[in-house]
């Protein structure tokens, strides 16, 4: 059953003028290596407010908003209890309305499946929820070009392959995500479009600055609030508790944030397997100014001292230096970073 696209903050122009690298043609579908894991059952939403960082309540949320204001689609980090982040999610809405059982999807990072169904099991205790991998479902990044056409109203007639379409929660920037059976045809879905290549996918978020995945979020060592969760729409400050609210609350409610997520670019390509993980990145001077995350080619993502980002910068792998220069994406608030 084809599930109702989500509404676009902007609409599909807003993402063509947005996306940089789409280039002149149609959508581009990514096939994504990440999971789906299912939560089901009349304490869905309830049991998942109390382990993540958005308010997950607003999914079932009753008769009093209009239909149209019930979101398809949430970002959300589970934190453990010293607030660091576990896990970082996409929870999409498959139930339609108030009347219907709680159906609630995960998208999480592909390597950490089994440890994700291990940590909700551990605090399930007695909530009526079903909690199972969805291992006959695909999930793909939609990034349109500039004569991507009507991308929502593609899927019409197209119920027995797509389960469900919806802009991307975390910014514009990021297109769209969508839900099919395995095995689908993308071509029929949204005609037009073609299969691009993953890594052109990770070259957008290096780009824009947007984690996604274990690499570029460790667990237990990323921070949420300089992974730029609130920008991301990943956070909620007014719904309660949930494992490991205190720090960042405390965090927030200070309003200091030294260090943050920034996309990088370097002066030459980097060498391919060959970077450690954690690599230190210095100022001119040869003082540290944070850490690389993830990255390929000439684009990545690194961890950042807020007050060295507009100094000449250097990646120190194995006493070789590359260069490389960091910026503030345009998606970010205005007022962000200061």
């Amino acid at each position: 059953m084809l599930v109702r696209a989500g509404a676009a903050v902007s609409g599909p122009a807003g993402l063509r003028r947005l996306w940089r690298g789409g280039g002149s043609g149609a959508a581009a579908c990514f096939p994504l290596g990440r999971a789906l894991l299912g939560v089901r059952g009349a304490d869905a939403a309830v049991f998942l407010q109390g382990l993540l960082t958005n308010d997950v309540t607003r999914l079932v949320a009753g008769d009093a908003p209009p239909a149209a204001a019930v979101p398809r689609a949430l970002y959300a980090h589970a934190l453990n209890v010293q607030g660091r982040c576990l896990y970082d999610l996409i929870l999409y809405r498959l139930h339609e309305g108030p009347g219907e059982e709680p159906h609630i999807l995960l998208e999480c990072d592909g390597g950490v499946l089994d440890a994700i169904q291990n940590h909700l099991k551990l605090y399930k205790i007695r909530r009526k929820v079903n909690i199972a991998p969805c291992l006959d479902l695909s999930l793909w990044a939609v990034v349109p070009g500039e004569s991507a056409g009507d991308i929502a109203g593609s899927l019409t007639k197209c119920g027995d392959q797509a389960l469900l379409l919806t802009p991307d929660p975390r910014t514009e920037v990021m297109g769209w995500r969508l839900i099919t059976k395995k095995g689908a045809n993308l071509s029929e879905i949204i005609p037009g479009s073609h299969i691009g290549n993953i890594q052109d996918y990770h070259t957008h978020r290096y780009k824009q600055g947007i984690p996604e995945g274990v690499k570029d979020l460790p667990p237990g060592v990323a921070l949420p609030l300089e992974s730029n969760l609130a920008y991301m729409n990943g956070i909620s400050f007014t719904k309660g508790c949930y494992v490991g609210q205190e720090l960042t609350a405390r965090t927030h409610h200070v309003g200091v944030i030294r260090k943050r997520l920034l996309p990088v670019h370097f002066a030459s390509p980097l060498p391919e397997d060959n970077v450690p993980e954690g690599a230190e990145i210095l100022t001119e001077s040869g003082k540290p100014a944070g850490k690389f995350r993830a990255g390929g080619g000439e684009f990545g993502i690194a961890l950042l001292r807020l007050a060295n980002i507009n100094e000449a910068l250097c990646l120190n792998i194995a006493g070789d230096k590359v260069k490389l220069t960091a910026s503030k994406p345009e998606w970010w608030p205005k007022n962000a970073g200061k």
